[in-house]
């Protein structure tokens, strides 16, 4: 995490990508590929937000469903609908997952995002590393170690390509 958070400070490279109309950001060192949508295999009683496995190399990568992670409804894919391969640190192992995202936009630098937004309240941003903007809108930087609790992980893990940290 902490070398996340020195990325985002530095103005990395982020690949931007859409989710209804938000656009989120991640490091681009945690991509491994960007892929077209492709049949996903399901598999029984993951979670709602788990659409299932993938084919990378030979090897199944969990595929998970942003909109669903996020709490939207899900949508059917489009043409421009993408699967990013990321490899995220949790639980002091390295998990290869899929992330299935309305579009993908670029990869573009930042510069130096500001914190996630106080509004007063508690809410789940533990996920957030900062705010940055693209244009005239704004991009959510995730953190995706923290964006998959370590219940998720676990869960998540059972059908994951693990690689030793």
């Amino acid at each position: 995490m902490a070398a996340q958070k020195s990325e985002v400070a530095n103005g990395a490279q982020f690949v931007t990508l859409g989710i209804e109309r938000e656009v989120f950001a991640v490091p681009v060192a945690a991509v491994v590929e960007i892929l077209a949508m492709q049949p996903v295999f399901r598999v029984p009683e993951m979670p709602a937000y788990c659409a299932g496995l993938i084919d990378v190399r030979g090897r199944g990568v969990p595929v998970i469903d942003l909109r669903m992670k996020f709490g939207l409804s899900a949508s059917a894919a489009t043409e421009n609908t993408r699967i990013l391969v990321v490899e995220v640190p949790v639980a002091a192992r390295r998990l290869v997952l899929g992330l299935i995202a309305d579009r993908v936009f670029e990869v573009a630098p930042l510069g130096k995002p500001d914190a996630p937004p106080d509004i007063g309240v508690t809410w789940r941003s533990d996920y957030i590393s900062g705010v940055g903007r693209r244009g005239d809108g704004f991009v959510i930087i995730l953190d995706l170690a923290r964006l998959f609790s370590t219940d998720d992980a676990t869960l998540l893990g059972q059908g994951a390509l693990a690689v030793p940290a």
